[in-house]
This record gives structure tokens, sequence and C-alpha cells, in this order.
């Protein structure tokens, strides 16, 4: 099998190494993090000019005709760089639903801004008691005249304080679970009934939970069919799996190789750390977990962007190694760094915190070994 990078992926990956290792500095960061938006709007628009923000799209919709391996190129050099701007919930999630469902019209309206950087937006996956069931939907839908209102509430929704629109999965029949039944609604930003209660999240990102009281859509809202969103809520599920395990191998990459580089010059007894036997042991298994977690992403990649049958499953070991593997290489590098390891200051801090964030996003290790092993 052929492993080799496309000239066209091979300058993508070269311009995010570029940009992650020049333009994208720590301390810059945590600036931007404790910022009104908490990100750069300059980096946002960067991403637009760079085509990072077209690139999972197809040319018919402005994008550059990327697939699952450019995501996967993408979301790996983010994690190296902790890149705090909404990539994933605007393209990947948001981006995602409205590439599949969306009209003409709707991709002209909703999509094109996102697509060239000029708005971000949010997928509303999440809901009280749902667990990690993207098909736990109790959100309501009711035609109302031509248009439909909604009610429910929803959690967790990354980006949904600044998002220009969120996407909301609302439930027009069925019962709670079933794949069937469900539609995408878009609703706009400062649409009435709607209340955002922002929050930060563990890794100092942006999350809000919505209360959704009769909210009022036109049927333009509606994206595809009044029950055809679960199809779609399907295949965005494992395009953000692929996603968050890309952007945690390039976060658990980096701490091993800042642990190694830190064991290399601290030095105890009059020599460096990193000659005690013990410590070499620990950081070979910190190596062995990362070529592990990278073997199964590129087998994953290519199972998904092959669309084979059992990309999913590929995909469900692969959330499991990397949520167990992100979990031992994160511990392992704050405790080899000692008391420093856990201090704000420091860059592995803000590591581990992303680590163990991607882990619950979209389901926890032990949610994807059931997947796998059921």
């Amino acid at each position: 099998m052929d492993f080799d990078l496309s000239d066209e992926q091979a300058l993508l990956k070269d311009s995010l190494e570029r940009f992650v290792r020049n333009d994208y500095d720590f301390d810059s960061r945590r600036r931007n993090l404790a910022s009104e938006r908490g990100f750069s709007s300059t980096h946002w628009q960067l991403f637009g000019e760079l085509g990072w923000t077209a690139m999972p799209f197809p040319e018919v919709d402005g994008g550059l005709d990327g697939g699952a391996i450019e995501l996967m190129l993408i979301m790996e050099q983010f994690g190296r760089g902790l890149v705090i701007e909404p990539y994933l919930p605007t393209i990947v999630l948001a981006g995602g639903a409205l590439r599949r469902a969306g009209s003409e019209a709707q991709k002209s309206r909703w999509l094109a801004p996102l697509v060239a950087a000029e708005q971000t937006a949010a997928l509303a996956f999440a809901e009280p008691g749902g667990r990690f069931d993207p098909w736990h939907v109790t959100t309501r839908a009711e035609r109302d005249g031509e248009g439909w209102r909604l009610h429910g509430e929803k959690i967790a929704v990354l980006n949904a304080r600044d998002a220009g629109l969120v996407v909301v999965p609302a439930r027009t029949a069925g019962a709670t679970g079933d794949r069937d039944g469900i539609g995408l609604f878009v609703v706009t930003a400062g649409t009435k009934g709607m209340r955002v209660t922002a929050y930060p999240t563990v890794d100092g990102l942006q999350a809000a939970d919505l209360a959704l009281d009769g909210v009022r859509v036109d049927g333009e809202a509606l994206l595809g069919t009044p029950d055809g969103g679960g199809s779609v809520l399907a295949e965005v599920y494992d395009e953000a799996l692929l996603a968050v395990s890309a952007e945690a191998v390039g976060v658990m990459s980096v701490l091993l190789e800042k642990t190694i580089d830190y064991t290399r010059n601290r030095r105890q007894f009059g020599v460096p750390i990193g000659t005690f036997q013990a410590l070499q042991h620990r950081m070979v298994e910190m190596f062995m977990c990362v070529e592990q977690s990278r073997s199964l992403l590129y087998m994953a990649a290519m199972k998904l962007a092959a669309g084979h049958d059992d990309a999913s499953r590929a995909l469900a070991a692969l959330k499991y190694q990397v949520g167990t593997s992100g979990r031992l290489i994160g511990e392992e590098a704050v405790q080899l760094h000692g008391g420093m390891g856990v201090t704000d200051e420091l860059d592995v801090a803000h590591y581990f915190k992303r680590v163990t964030t991607l882990d619950l996003l979209f389901g926890n290790a032990d949610h994807h070994l059931t997947r796998y092993t059921g």
C-alpha cells in the first residue's frame, strides 16, 4: 500500500508545519485565548486565505476537493500547535452538515461564508442524558405554518457563543435514540427564543448550553428532509472522530518530544535524568503509544477516504487508542516534568488539558471500546 502523500498533500502539510512553527508561539496563543473572542480573527482569516477552511469542500461549493487525508493532515498539525481557532465546530461539524444536506441556495447563504472564513458556526450535537449517543435527540421540531418551532435543550455546544449560526438537530418523529425522524435546522445568532449560556471548557476554549424556547425558523432553515438528519449526523460524526483523533496524535507527539528534551537537560546527581534507565523505559512506552496511534490514524483515514464498509469500526478502534494513549502520555509528561508540569506558564500543562478534552469529545475510550467489540 502506498503511504506517500501526493504533491498537493505534501505542500499542505509543509504550509501547516511552517505556520505552527513560525507564527503560532505559545505566548501569543495564551494572549489570544484570553481575548474577548477567545481566538485570533487574523489567524482565522489567514486560514481562509491559505485555503484551509475550503479544503474539505467540493469545488462546486467553493472548496478545494479535499478529503479525509487532508483533514487528517490539518488536524494533526493543529494539535501540535494547540490551535484554538474554531476549525472543528465550524468546518468539520456545522460545515460538514451543510455540505451534505444543504440545497444550493442554503449553501450559498450559509456555507459560503464558512468556506471563506468570514463567519464561524457550531453544531449542537449533545443533549442532557445523551452521554455519547449522537442520536439521543429529545429537542422537538413542530410545524408552524410554513416554518418550524424548536423546543429543547442542547449542552456543550462548541463555539456557540461566537457562532453566526448553529445547526440544531431536532426530532420530527420517532422515539429518543432513533436514527430516523431527526431534522437539521439552521438557527442564526440572535434568533428570538434561543438563550446561550457560555462557559470555558477545561482546556480554555469556549462552549455553551442552548435553551430553545419555541424558537421559530422558516422553512428554508431545514437542511434536507424533515427525517433524514440522522444519516447526515452519522457521516459528520465519523469525520469528527477522525479530526479529533488526528489532533490528539499531534498533541501526543509534542508531549513526547518535550519530555525527551526536558530529560536531556534536567540534571540530577550530576547527570541528565534522561540517562536513568527507569525513565528511558517510560519514554519508550510513550513513543510506542504515539506510533501505535499514528498507525491506526493512517488506517482509519484511508478507510474513511475510500468509503470502506468498516471505516466506522476502524474509527472506533482509533478513538479508543488515542484515548488510552493520550492519558498515559499526558500523565507521564506531567510527572517527568515535576511540579512545573502542572503550571499554567508551561505549555505541557495545556497540551495535557487538550488531550484530556479530546478523549471526551464524541465518546471516550470506554465508549468506543464498546462500539468496537459490540
